[in-house]
């Protein structure tokens, strides 16, 4: 039997002229925007049938809140705090309490598994969830703010700060949440932790500051939900101060930058685990 070099077969693949050089070359990562966007389209399907019920609990719970404090309060200074706080509060039940239960049980159940097999940065993922958390407390506070301005004779002139005092009030939040959901090693401990922020954001938010003692005021100032209601209750005066209403907003841009940071590091600290 001679053997015959595959050279000379017909419809053989030609030898290579010479060796190959080092390993392929990898597909390049994925960029941080297109999939912060899809993570978001994502979440955001996934949310509606899941959180639209508990965006309705979060409404009327604030809606009730300024109720009961329309026979306590009767107008100023202190009914502006009470329907400002009462709207952000919205955004600190979604935001904060629901978002840190979605990642406590993400990590419990390993679904982080799943999203650290996708070619996506460990901030997409963060951002794309908290985003969309975030976006369904839009219609419950702008329900919740002109439901309260009604019932206490306030102005709805400047009704529009609520389109920043939303995303930069839910960053900050989000990001809280995210971390304690991320960080906590139990799901039911990040339930604690995100019922006992929301109910932080809703006690000293919503009641006037003029009559809470200086240690909680001290502890309402450490609130980043906190800045978000002063800047939106400053907007009721007839001459608002925006050079302080823009920097009400500015803490909030800034806590939520270090809040989703701290977030995206939990994030990876629990996806290699």
């Amino acid at each position: 039997m001679s053997a015959v070099p595959t050279e000379v077969l017909p419809g053989s693949a030609r030898a290579l002229d010479g060796p190959v050089v080092g390993p392929a070359e990898l597909a390049p990562p994925a960029r941080l925007w297109p999939s912060l966007a899809a993570v978001y389209r994502a979440q955001l399907s996934r949310a509606r049938v899941a959180r639209i019920p508990l965006l309705f609990v979060a409404t009327f719970q604030s809606i009730g809140i300024m109720i009961m404090m329309r026979g306590v309060v009767d107008g100023g200074g202190e009914a502006q705090a009470v329907v400002a706080g009462s709207s952000v509060v919205v955004v600190a039940f979604v935001a904060l309490n629901l978002l840190a239960q979605y990642f406590g049980q993400l990590r419990a159940t390993g679904g982080l598994d799943h999203y650290a097999t996708l070619p996506v940065p460990p901030a997409a993922v963060v951002l794309g969830a908290a985003g969309a958390y975030a976006s369904f407390t839009v219609p419950g506070t702008l329900v919740t703010a002109v439901f309260g301005c009604v019932l206490f004779g306030l102005p709805l002139t400047n009704l529009w700060i609520l389109l920043a005092v939303i995303p930069l009030a839910g960053a900050a939040l989000s990001g809280l949440g995210a971390a304690f959901g991320l960080l906590a090693p139990r799901p039911e401990l990040a339930t604690l932790l995100g019922q006992l922020g929301m109910s932080a954001a809703l006690l000293l938010g919503v009641l006037p500051p003029e009559r809470m003692p200086e240690i909680v005021r001290f502890a309402r100032d450490l609130l980043p939900s906190t800045y978000g209601v002063e800047a939106y209750a400053r907007t009721f005066s007839a001459s608002p101060e925006w050079v302080m209403v823009a920097g009400d907003l500015a803490v909030c841009a800034g806590v939520g930058v270090i809040s989703l940071a701290a977030a995206t590091w939990a994030y990876r600290r629990a996806a290699v685990r």
